[in-house]
């Protein structure tokens, strides 16, 4: 509490200081802010997809109990406000979590707002319901949440089963949207209801997204736009041609990089741009329940071939990051030291990690006279496709010789829930910096985003006792010996941490992009354009 009365503090300075310099630029009300998009997204259904493809079109039709603040670009439990909720508070003993909600909010149906909406939504998430998600990938964020309870018209509360001081933080992402009661799964699949700042209008399989504003926005004089049209380019290059040109006010917020932003920044001087880490990791998933990745010594092979800093030259001129599991300093709070980083298997000498690599391949009966063979699956996208063609030229340093299988988003996703693969190069997105959400999410026993089925019910538990812990450093030491582990363990080698910039017209105001998440920034109920 004391160090957000500070932060508020130091805000109304800055603020005063603002209004002494002289009068702020007047917002003007209309126009269509047009975005470019990559592919086409599963669906409207945040609750339902696991991508970025979804989450940045769809985050304006919704709200969540709380948010990171839009104007804040680092995510911190600082920078997280009300949004449907009022106000929240924790009982003595951290297992309950209450909230006061705003009242008068209208669904874009027209139906109203309530406290029975918030416990459905978390009855979708939690299974405890008659209605059923079709695929539910953030279940594990929730597993120590017992229940949710309507107190009345506006007032619903958090059980979780023991303390868990970062439950706050998953609430404010983007990824939580509260869904109506009385709108089907399915129909969100088709046409999303929400409460947000943007009515769905329509989305068009390799065309686009369009939103429309919602005019009875409960926040008075917001939005400003008086829509958004996401257009779907598949070619990169193709669309940053088009952004240079002045036919988009903005690029895919993750899209522009390093080598790409040289070219923008000499081809069109007046873009404004910001180049931050993505919170993404590009990573090895193995599907280790098929044969032969069910042998260990195969699987540790792989990981010791990666040439990391390769990766990194290649195709980000040096910027992305070597890192474990959670996002590395200076950017994430979680992530490894780089002492300590130099000390895991698979991050030293690569030549050496290479002979080791095929000893383990020779003894599971591989060798330069007998190859193993297999499909490289990814997304057909840039950011899945150039590093899965470097990962296929390394693989061959230890006898795999690689087959690129591309594979539509939609499809892609359906296939690594489901583990119809043997073998892919996959992107991994923290759409909270907080290990509850990365460990959870991506390591923990039965998780839908678990893709290769890594299970350890003795990592479980450690999962469990960071999350209860309330002391930083303590925690932060608890996270490190368990990402070293992870790493040990061959659980999911992290190549690297990539850096991605967004790009804006001048005209284009009032766009923050966070530094440490993809996924939480793209309300856009601030956003106007000066034109």
């Amino acid at each position: 509490m004391n160090r957000r009365l500070a932060c508020l503090a130091l805000l109304s300075v800055v603020t005063s200081v603002a209004a002494m310099a002289g009068p702020a630029q007047a917002e003007k009300h209309g126009g269509v802010l047009r975005i470019q998009h990559m592919d086409t997204p599963p669906s409207p259904s945040i609750h339902e997809e696991a991508t970025v493809s979804v989450a940045v079109p769809f985050m304006a039709v919704f709200n969540n109990l709380v948010i990171y603040d839009q104007h804040v670009a680092r995510n911190s439990f600082e920078s997280i406000v009300p949004d449907l909720a009022t106000s929240w508070s924790w009982n003595a003993d951290g297992t309950q979590l209450a909230f006061k909600l705003r009242q008068g909010v209208k669904w874009h149906d027209g139906k109203p707002f309530t406290a029975q909406d918030v416990r459905c939504t978390f009855e979708l998430l939690l299974g405890a319901g008659e209605q059923k998600l079709r695929r539910n990938p953030r279940s594990a964020w929730y597993t120590n949440v017992e229940k949710v309870t309507a107190d009345g018209d506006f007032d619903v509360t958090f059980h979780v089963r023991h303390r868990q001081p970062s439950l706050l933080a998953l609430l404010a992402s983007g990824y939580t949207p509260i869904y109506p009661c009385h709108v089907s799964p399915a129909e969100m699949r088709r046409k999303p209801i929400g409460t947000g700042p943007f009515r769905f209008v329509e989305l068009k399989m390799n065309e686009g997204v369009k939103l429309t504003k919602n005019t009875d926005y409960w926040k008075p004089g917001r939005p400003f736009l008086d829509g958004i049209e996401y257009t779907i380019i598949p070619d990169r290059s193709t669309r940053m041609l088009a952004f240079i040109s002045g036919r988009f006010d903005m690029t895919f917020p993750t899209d522009v990089t390093v080598p790409l932003l040289a070219n923008i920044r000499k081809d069109a001087p007046q873009a404004q741009c910001t180049m931050r880490a993505s919170g993404v990791s590009t990573n090895l998933i193995v599907n280790r329940d098929v044969a032969p990745f069910d042998d260990p010594r195969i699987r540790r092979a792989m990981a010791l071939a990666l040439d990391r800093q390769s990766f990194i030259d290649i195709l980000s001129e040096g910027k992305n990051a070597m890192g474990g599991t959670m996002l590395p300093p200076p950017d994430g709070v979680w992530g490894l030291p780089p002492e300590m980083l130099k000390t895991i298997v698979g991050y030293g000498d690569v030549a050496k990690n290479r002979e080791e690599a095929q000893a383990l391949m020779a003894q599971a009966g591989y060798g330069p006279d007998k190859r193993l063979k297999i499909k490289i699956s990814t997304r057909n996208i840039a950011t899945f496709r150039d590093p899965a063609v470097i990962l296929i030229d390394q693989l061959r340093h230890i006898w795999i010789d690689g087959e690129l299988e591309i594979i539509d988003t939609a499809v892609y996703y359906n296939r690594v829930f489901k583990k119809d693969y043997t073998v892919a190069l996959n992107l991994s997105g923290a759409a909270v910096d907080d290990p509850d959400q990365n460990l959870f999410e991506n390591y923990a026993c039965g998780s839908l985003r678990n893709y290769n089925n890594y299970c350890s019910p003795e990592m479980t538990r450690l999962f469990e006792a960071q999350s209860r812990e309330t002391d930083f450093r303590k925690r932060q030491q608890m996270v490190w010996d368990i990402d070293r582990k992870l790493q040990e363990d061959i659980a999911r080698p992290i190549i690297f941490h990539g850096t991605a910039a967004g790009c804006w017209q001048p005209h284009v105001k009032g766009v923050t992009l966070m530094v440490n998440s993809i996924y939480n920034g793209w309300r856009f109920e601030d956003v106007w354009l000066d034109k």
